[in-house]
């Protein structure tokens, strides 16, 4: 890590101000639907883009009563996917979102057009992303938010590594003046979940032509429980909800000239996140020393999360260029309370630490372009960029992790120790090219050498025809890869995990190259490889209407997830012969699938002006998502034991909604505002301890109304899921934990929010 903080200071200290991808606040309304994603050219309109690109303003992001990030884009975008899971300390402290049905890392995620680093924390439970590293969205406030492009698409070769599903550019404010303040509160009908947020931002002047923009917020949310009666112990026992969190973010904006044609820019994300969750009840046979009655394990995560980006950029002999740095840097401690380690009988503690997970990257990157002159509005860009990856694991105290571990969290010891590093470089060129009045082609290539599993090369080709103005057909395809993070290689550690049976067991998740893994069938990992085909038409008959419809095929060999939970005989006698006396069951990482992903998405928008003081806007989109395995590999070690059973492989394909329906709509009347969203997710089957089960999808209903009470202030108030929707309940639990974490509307019920904005 050390290596790492040194290169990203090196390049901080001598960079400053705003990247390619960013813009100034602007009070034109078009500029919301201004894209510069998935392109290295111009910034066009969402209309005339090559692949489907969402792009939502601040404004939209801010209007909504969500107290995260992640939640808003759920209900923004119709391939976004955001599972609520409660009980998993690693899902839940830093919960996975997803695009189009595929992993939570096979989508890139980017601020202001950088690569925003993974977690550290990497998600072992039984969950939608199970074994994936996410991006923490809710790391960035809402309040530093100038727009979000989600472009829907592959983009492996025009960004990188992990662009399989799609690219998220985030867009941070770029204001020299003015600012705003807000407070929300709210709750739940049930009284659970009382929230507080404080938001802030402000624009200050640097020079002439430059800005700083601040942006502050802070988060208070308590915890919510939809719990029933365990019916073991006729008294609730168990969790199931938000976890109680308080999360504080700081982000800065820069950028100042240096002469006519030069500037340096930069931005800082700061975020501090506290957050509290519940494992499953122990029973009162487990403990009855401590815990006559029972107990319910308490894990507290601590996260720190930093990003920082600082470059220059100008203009020479013709070429546009670009020179930059990128750090990242996340870091998560694990507390256990209210437990016990019952292998260390009265002398256990009842409070542990249980370890923690950093992960840093640093990125230099430098790209030029320039129009090239004798194709008319054709457009040639290149780059080099160097990437530096480090991963470390700290072990717990010994009592959390000495034979059973801690109650709910048994802290992290790996066999060896973990503290690692790689680095990857990548050369890359695109080009955008006009053969004639309406017709666009566009070509890119990248070629990536990582130090620890070699050298790949991807590619693409879009073409984006409008023969009239009213309508624009537009395809792509590409090859695209995803690098095996640090965290899937080097991760190892023994969890409390309850088993698709209902069983609770300590699961000992060993490295690739750990003996107990390499004995059970586990080889080296490779890169997960991509073919991503899509094709659509645009409609734009005017009047601020458009429809888009697009269709897409994504294949991908290889793809990387935890095996099955392996038992038996054979894997304890495997465990006990490498030392391992506290796990009863072993799994690793592998390249155990090639899967097919198909479906379709289509958007209609419509901006209008109905009268005086009457404003309307429409967005109506819907997505269907569906995901099969075409291959499953036997263990080449065991045949008899599968690397994945039903459950892993449901996770993959059959975890997330099949298909998911939107419905934006807010009107403006003079100072009043009423807004409505309704979202429709589609079934999903997960698996349960009497089988496999399919879900019928929830449906939920926001509604708002805001009033402009002066020039600068404003009050909103409104009711998240009116009708007080839960998701379908699933059969065969014994627990009172009556539904599943993977259904992206959670269980939390009606909720009621009311929020206070000054702007100045």
């Amino acid at each position: 890590m050390r290596k790492i903080l040194l290169i990203g200071a090196s390049g901080i200290a001598v960079m400053s101000g705003s990247a390619v991808a960013q813009s100034a606040s602007s009070p034109d309304p078009t500029i919301d639907r201004v894209v510069v994603v998935g392109s290295r050219g111009e910034p066009r309109l969402a209309t005339d883009t090559p692949a489907p690109v969402d792009v939502l303003s601040g404004e939209e992001l801010a209007s909504k009563g969500y107290n995260d990030l992640t939640k808003v884009l759920e209900f923004l975008s119709p391939s976004f996917n955001y599972p609520r899971a409660s009980s998993g300390p690693s899902s839940a402290g830093a919960r996975p979102a997803t695009l189009r049905g595929l992993g939570p890392d096979q989508v890139l995620v980017l601020i202001n057009g950088r690569r925003r680093h993974g977690s550290a924390i990497l998600n072992f439970n039984n969950t939608v992303g199970r074994g994936s590293v996410p991006v923490d969205y809710n790391t960035i406030p809402v309040s530093a938010i100038e727009r979000v492009e989600v472009l829907r698409d592959g983009a492996a070769a025009q960004y990188g590594s992990d662009a399989i599903a799609g690219v998220i550019n985030i867009v941070l404010k770029g204001q020299d003046d003015g600012g705003m303040a807000s407070l929300q509160v709210g709750e739940t009908d049930r009284g659970q979940g009382r929230t507080l947020i404080a938001r802030g931002s402000k624009g200050l002047p640097i020079g002439e032509g430059g800005f700083l923009s601040v942006s502050g917020e802070v988060r208070d949310r308590g915890d919510t429980n939809a719990a029933e009666i365990d019916p073991r112990f006729g008294r609730v026992t168990s969790t199931l909800g938000d976890p109680a969190t308080t999360d504080a973010q700081i982000v800065l904006n820069a950028e100042a000239p240096l002469g006519e044609d030069t500037a340096v820019y930069g931005f800082v994300t700061l975020a501090q996140r506290d957050s509290e969750m519940s494992p499953l009840f122990r029973a009162p046979n487990v403990s009855p020393a401590f815990y006559p009655s029972g107990f319910l394990p308490i894990v507290n995560l601590d996260l720190l999360d930093i990003g920082a980006n600082a470059g220059v950029r100008g203009t020479l002999g013709g070429w546009d260029w670009d020179l930059s740095n990128t750090l990242g840097y996340s870091d998560g401690d694990y507390r256990v309370s209210n437990s016990v380690n019952t292998s260390l009988g009265l002398a256990s503690p009842r409070v542990f630490y249980g370890g923690g997970v950093r992960y840093g990257q640093n990125i230099l990157n430098l790209t030029v372009g320039r129009p090239i002159e004798v194709l008319a509005g054709a457009h040639l860009a290149a780059g080099v960029e160097h990437r530096v990856e480090y991963y470390k694991i700290a072990s717990g105290d010994p009592a959390s992790y000495t034979l059973a571990g801690a109650q709910g969290f048994p802290g992290f010891n790996p066999p060896r120790p973990v503290e690692v590093d790689r680095n990857a470089l990548s050369v890359f060129a695109d080009v955008e090219v006009s053969l004639i009045d309406g017709l666009e082609v566009g070509l890119a290539a990248r070629y990536e050498d990582y130090s620890d599993f070699g050298e790949e090369t991807t590619g693409k080709a879009s073409v984006f025809w409008r023969p009239v103005d009213l309508v624009a057909v537009r395809a792509t395809a590409s090859t695209g890869i995803r690098a095996p993070s640090l965290q899937q290689q080097y991760f190892s550690t023994v969890t409390s995990q309850i088993l698709p049976s209902g069983q609770l067991a300590n699961v000992g998740n060993f490295a690739v190259s750990d003996p107990v893994s390499v004995a059970l069938g586990a080889s080296p990992l490779r890169p997960e490889k991509s073919t991503n085909l899509s094709g659509g038409i645009v409609l734009t008959p005017g009047g601020g209407l458009s429809l888009s419809v697009d269709a897409y095929s994504i294949e991908i060999d290889d793809r990387i997830s935890l095996s099955e939970n392996i038992q038996g005989a054979a894997v304890t006698a495997i465990l006990q012969a490498n030392g391992i006396n506290n796990a009863s069951v072993a799994r690793f990482f592998t390249n155990a699938a090639d899967t097919t992903s198909e479906g379709w998405e289509a958007t209609l928008r419509w901006d209008t002006t109905l009268g005086e003081n009457w404003q309307l806007a429409l967005t109506a989109s819907y997505g269907s998502f569906d995901t099969d395995a075409d291959r499953i590999q036997v263990n080449p070690v065991l045949p008899q034991i599968a690397l994945l059973g039903s459950a892993s492989i449901g996770i993959l394909t059959d975890a997330q909604p099949r298909n998911k329906a939107l419905l934006n709509a807010q009107l403006g009347v003079g100072d009043w505002t009423f807004t409505a969203d309704a979202v429709k997710f589609g079934s999903v089957r997960i698996p349960t301890a009497i089988g496999d089960q399919t879900l019928e999808g929830s449906t939920s209903l926001d509604v708002s109304i805001g009033y402009q009470m002066t020039d600068s202030a404003s009050v909103r108030f409104g009711v998240l899921n009116v009708t007080d929707e839960y998701p379908a309940r699933q059969l065969g639990d014994t627990t009172g934990r009556p539904y599943t974490e993977a259904d992206p509307l959670g269980f939390n019920g009606r909720e009621y929010f009311l929020r206070i904005t000054t702007e100045f």
